[in-house]
Order: C-alpha cells, then structure tokens, then sequence
C-alpha cells in the first residue's frame, strides 16, 4: 500500500546524507536507499535490507543512523499505536498516515484542507501549534476484499 518513497529529482542517498551535514557510510547510504523500497519501515525492517548489501552492519547501526537522520531532519518517525516506530524519507510536509487494522498496511494521506497544521484545534491552551499528526484506522481493500470472499464461500 505504500509507494516508493523517491529522492528529490537526480539526488543520490549520499547527497542526501551529506546535505544533511552527516558524514556518508555504507550503512547510512544503505539505510536512506532502504527507506525508498520500504518506506514506514521499522528499523529492524531496515536493518534485514541493508543487511542484503552491507553484510558487516549491526542492527545497532542502522538504529544509530535511523537516530543522526531523525535528529538531522532526514527522516521522519511515526509511532502508530501498538507498533514499534516506523521510519519514513517523506518529511517536512504535514501528511497523514492511514493503517490497516487487519494486516498492518500503511499509506500516506496528504493534507487535504488548508495549509499545515491541516487541522484547528478547538483550543491549543496556549500552544504555538506548529504541524498535526492524524492516523487514519481502517481496512485496506485487500483485506476488505478477502472479507468479503470469506464471507461468501462461509456464509
């Protein structure tokens, strides 16, 4: 349900990373170009991709760098309820997340009203509200469609 998550136009993950003011690596370079193929990837679902092209890579790497990247503003982590963080290349543009609640899929949703923070809180007591954070709970229409054909052959 998620799509892949592209770099801005001609930019290599180690432009990206050195643009970030970080130092590039094989694990922080493997690690932006896992978050193309999966994004909203946990980090030990980063971890088993680069694991494919950096094999000397500790899971405690790829936390490190998923950490520098936060931290420099590279990636953005979400926590759905009931779920470990989720890590995903897509920031700085107030979008929402919709999961599913049967097999875990996860898709972006833009804003879809106004500008950020997308939404008005009745009261912000004081706050300076600078961005929204909405999750959207539901089924996909994959399991929506498996629903519907269980039902049918079990009536």
């Amino acid at each position: 349900m998620s799509s892949t998550a592209l770099l801005p136009h001609g930019m290599e993950a180690a432009e990206l990373i050195r643009r970030a003011g970080l130092r590039v690596t094989e694990p922080r370079r493997a690690v932006v170009e896992a978050l193309q193929v999966s994004p909203h990837a946990s980090a030990d679902a980063v971890f088993q991709i680069v694991a494919l092209s950096v094999p000397q890579t500790s899971l405690q790497s790829v936390y490190n760098a998923l950490g520098d990247f936060e931290d420099a503003g590279l990636v953005r982590r979400i926590e759905p309820a009931g779920r470990p963080g989720l890590f995903e290349l897509r920031v700085d543009d107030n979008h929402h997340h919709v999961i599913c609640t049967e097999c875990g899929a996860i898709a972006d949703v833009d804003c879809t009203v106004g500008e950020a923070p997308c939404l008005t809180p009745s009261d912000t007591h004081g706050f300076a509200v600078h961005a929204a954070e909405v999750t959207y709970w539901g089924t996909c229409p994959d399991c929506s469609s498996a629903a519907i054909a269980a039902a049918s052959v079990n009536p």
